[in-house]
């Protein structure tokens, strides 16, 4: 049995919690606390784990005896001095309320084929479950999940290499440190051609990240651990004064959080030049100041549209980059790669100068978007798509590169535009213009998705007018009725 086989038998026993009422998300962060203890049984590593809740324990009890056991063992795991140990289990707790749920899954875990995951990779079968949960529209995860093969090019194009500090300040599941040390790996030999200190940098020190969302560091932490790396993931905010210190990297590579600060307000950091409740803009001001300024320290920003031709405080951020930095390619990419369906977004990549004026004299656009296919889950968006920009990205003199989707515009003339960014999109020669539009089952299987979801928090206003009714509390009801009418509008992104 394969990794993608034993992660579709793991990801079929979410069905089983169905009566739970667990969603995919709270699913897999469950499966991440028992393929802990089972991993480290597979690969000899329990030493740090007390005796008595190591994976064995589970395998041994029944019924209500096994739940009680694991509901305590979550809070002891997370209270033990061992770092790993209590970042992963930091206040876990079960969603699973019947006992034989428990017991199924915990079975089902321990008949798996290990033999053949630990050949192929206990870090790929972690990913391939996280790959899984994010092409799920029901778990909303693909908003933090950037999809495998974009990942992929764009190490591939930044090319960190040994001795680089790597950052990502928006983490997520830390696909993108994941990715570029099986790349600098690659490189060396699997780190055999290196010197012992510089073997021990590239595990200890050399990728890095900050995550905000608990659940996600959890699974950050478990995807590091799995693949062999022992940098530190801070949980926390980038935007606050935690970020202040995050600096002098040489590579980053990230894909900021959609959207504006909860409830307009700005970031408590007090560093930043320019003020907006814009999370993306705040993010581009962070990664080119934390770059190291040595003329060689490069990003690759996931960013959407808006970043690009946002006005006012947009321009004046856009102005700046280009002042510190050679913003010099911009990736419009298709739309569809992303869980919110329409999406727009690009990749732009930049090197952090040594001078803070006049950095840019080009940007080069490639225009991966216009005349392209509809991408969702029966349309994936794969390698072979990205060969013309890869070509054109390399080429020692990019004007001889002979490809329409390929333009570049010089400074002055973005100045002329305002700053604009929203530059270099073809013509689009569509004969229908339903020939883009999204996917229809795509589209029909989200709006089931966010009606569910609807369905969901209209329980929760009818509870908390219920406790209205009985002079309880009215706190949470104008939230739950918000949250209402954010999820039926189909498209919104954050």
């Amino acid at each position: 049995m394969g990794n993608q086989q034993i992660v579709q038998k793991l990801w079929n026993l979410c069905n089983v919690l169905r009566d739970d009422g667990i969603t995919y998300h709270q699913y897999v962060t469950e499966l991440t606390y028992l393929l802990f203890l089972k991993m480290m049984k597979e690969t000899d590593n329990e030493e740090s784990i007390p005796e008595e809740y190591r994976w064995d324990s589970l395998t041994k009890l029944h019924g209500l005896k096994l739940k009680t056991h694991y509901q305590k063992l979550l809070i002891d795991l997370g209270q033990e001095s061992n770092t790993i140990l209590s970042q992963i289990y930091t206040n876990a707790k079960t969603n699973i309320d019947e006992p034989k749920n428990l017991e199924k899954i915990i079975r089902s875990i321990d008949e798996l084929d290990w033999y053949s995951a630990k050949e192929e990779g206990l870090g790929d079968l972690y990913e391939g479950l996280l790959e899984k949960n994010a092409s799920e529209t029901k778990s909303g995860a693909g908003q933090y999940f950037t999809p495998r093969t974009l990942i992929d090019v764009i190490v591939k194009l930044t090319d960190p290499k040994p001795s680089e500090r790597c950052n990502d300040p928006a983490a997520g599941t830390f696909g993108f440190m994941i990715a570029a040390d099986r790349h600098v790996r690659e490189q060396t030999d699997d780190y055999f051609d290196l010197g012992e200190k510089e073997s021990e940098f590239q595990k200890y020190k050399a990728f890095t990240g900050v995550e905000l969302v608990k659940d996600t560091h959890r699974l950050a932490l478990m995807n590091a651990m799995l693949h062999d790396i022992q940098g530190e993931i801070i949980i926390g905010d980038t935007l606050s004064e935690l970020g202040k210190d995050l600096k002098n990297f040489d590579v980053i590579m990230t894909n900021p959080p959609f959207g504006t600060k909860q409830g307009g307000e700005r970031p408590t950091r007090d560093d930043l030049t320019f003020a907006t409740t814009n999370k993306q803009l705040n993010f581009l001001q962070h990664i080119y100041r934390a770059l190291k300024p040595d003329g060689k320290a490069r990003a690759a920003v996931v960013l959407p549209d808006n970043v690009l031709f946002e006005s006012g405080i947009g321009t004046k951020i856009r102005e700046d980059l280009m002042d510190k930095c050679n913003l010099h390619t911009i990736l419009r990419l298709p739309t569809g790669i992303f869980y919110a369906q329409g999406v727009k977004t690009n990749v732009l990549f930049f090197t952090r100068e040594t001078s803070d004026k006049n950095s840019t004299k080009n940007v080069w656009v490639y225009d991966l978007r216009t005349n392209m296919p509809s991408f969702g889950k029966r349309n994936r968006l794969t390698e072979k798509h990205f060969k013309g920009f890869v070509k054109a990205y390399k080429a020692e003199d990019r004007a001889n590169i002979k490809d329409e989707r390929f333009n570049v515009f010089t400074r002055e003339e973005i100045k002329k535009k305002d700053n604009s960014l929203d530059i270099g999109l073809v013509a689009d020669d569509s004969l229908s213009v339903y020939e883009n539009l999204p996917d229809p089952i795509d589209s029909a299987e989200e709006a089931i998705a966010k009606l569910e979801q609807a369905v969901e928090l209209l329980s929760e206003v009818a509870i908390e007018l219920r406790k209205v009714e009985n002079g309880i509390s009215y706190e949470n009801t104008t939230y739950s009725i918000d949250k209402v009418a954010e999820t039926v509008e189909v498209g919104g992104n954050d």
